[in-house]
């Protein structure tokens, strides 16, 4: 029987901050000017992160490509694309999959995520269910169509098939043939190819995957949820059972099986945090740095954040994204970016590309309670001016609204281009 092991060690708030900042690879400051980043910087930060978040909002960039660039700086996206939808599998080092949500993950990941798979293929899919009522054979005439044409976009599916329309809602609203795909998509059987755009372009799985990886076997369950959580602890450096499950969206008690196994074998020490209610769980490879030095802009869907209720608990900071809050009742704006300085996030600022004007607008402006404004509005500006550079925009734009917006104008003014 299994021993339990109980925490022992208690580190700091500040200890467990700067191993989560550290973790993430945001504890050391960018260069003043644009570094050349290349393919293999690209895989050790992926290999670091393990999953990109993938998220329709395009009000500045996808949110796929902003994690890097808050950790590289001016990298080209290129390289992400090449990594992630290359001409040829066999190039491919990144997948598309269900892993936080909809994500990219490290190719190697793949075996690791088909238990969940296989789950969907049986589970209880109400929109498959009744596709599979109202479309007898559907499901196989569009893999069927994918197999012999591929690749291929629901709608081009959906040309090939003549296939019925919307009909009754499936996903968000989606048309027939979309909820099949996205079906096919979510339990393995096909992936996507390239975009088109932002539309997914389908082909079957096993021509997405390179054979080496396609070739691995699909390991038992309870061990690939246990490879994962250990990935989750790694990418986090530290953090409580329910921080560690989120991260691949793992059942919080199979986390908890999983991280008793892993602190008997020395990969995870459980250890208490002052202010933690929960006990916490540090990986045998986190570094706990006495200081932190990095500065960066975090997109809603950063990893470092974007599990809210550890984002207040490390910093103190109250944050939700409203994109579906009416205008009128926002708080902070649309698409608001954390700023990360040293260990603190120190400010919020709500970002929106204008391309055709060649502007990066600053919605919003604002400094957290306790901070400085002047040093705030040097952090952000710089990284402002970062970011527009970044994007090929030639302007910075402060509009009139939050505590910080005349502070950070004057310094962006005074500072000329970005």
């Amino acid at each position: 029987m299994s021993r339990v092991i109980t925490a022992e060690e208690t580190l700091s708030a500040a200890q467990a901050r700067r191993i989560a900042i550290a973790a993430q690879g945001l504890a050391a400051p960018l260069g003043p000017e644009p570094a050349t980043v290349n393919r293999g910087h690209l895989r050790r930060m992926l290999d670091r992160l393990g999953l990109l978040q993938i998220d329709s909002v395009n009000v500045l960039a996808r949110a796929h490509y902003l994690p890097l660039f808050a950790r590289l700086g001016d990298y080209p996206v290129e390289l992400l694309q090449g990594a992630a939808w290359p001409a040829r599998a066999r190039d491919r080092t990144l997948l598309e999959t269900w892993a936080h949500e909809a994500s990219l993950v490290p190719i190697e990941l793949e075996p690791l995520l088909r238990w969940r798979q296989e789950k969907l293929v049986d589970g209880p899919f109400a929109s498959a269910a009744r596709l599979r009522a109202e479309h007898p054979g559907f499901l196989d005439r569009v893999l069927g169509v994918v197999r012999d044409e591929g690749p291929l976009s629901a709608g081009d599916i959906e040309k090939v098939l003549e296939a019925p329309g919307k009909g009754k809602p499936g996903w968000w609203g989606w048309s027939t043939t979309k909820t099949a795909s996205e079906y096919l998509f979510a339990t393995g059987a096909i992936g996507t190819s390239y975009r088109r755009g932002f539309e997914r372009v389908y082909d079957l799985m096993d021509r997405i995957l390179p054979a080496a990886i396609a070739s691995l076997p699909t390991p038992p369950e309870a061990d690939a949820k246990r490879a994962l959580v250990e990935l989750s602890a790694r990418s986090h450096g530290i953090g409580t059972a329910g921080d560690l499950a989120d991260y691949y969206r793992i059942r919080n008690d199979d986390a908890k099986v999983a991280l008793q196994e892993l602190a008997e074998e020395g990969v995870v020490t459980p250890v208490r945090v002052q202010g933690w209610r929960d006990v916490a769980y540090l990986h045998r490879d986190a570094r706990v740095p006495r200081r932190v030095s990095g500065r960066a802009l975090l997109c809603p869907f950063d990893p470092l954040i974007w599990e809210r209720a550890r984002t207040e608990r490390l910093f103190g900071f109250h944050y939700r994204i409203e994109i579906y809050t009416p205008a009128a009742k926002r708080v902070h704006g649309y698409y608001v970016f954390p700023l990360l300085v040293d260990d603190e996030l120190v400010g919020r600022f709500d970002l929106k590309a204008d391309r055709a004007a060649g502007q990066l607008l600053v919605q919003a402006s604002w400094y957290e309670p306790g901070t400085n404004p002047g040093a705030v509005a040097e952090a952000a500006a710089a990284e402002l001016r970062r970011m527009a550079r970044w994007l090929g925009l030639d302007e910075v734009v402060i509009r009139p609204q939050g505590n910080l917006c005349g502070e950070l104008a004057a310094v962006i003014l005074a500072a000329g281009g970005p």
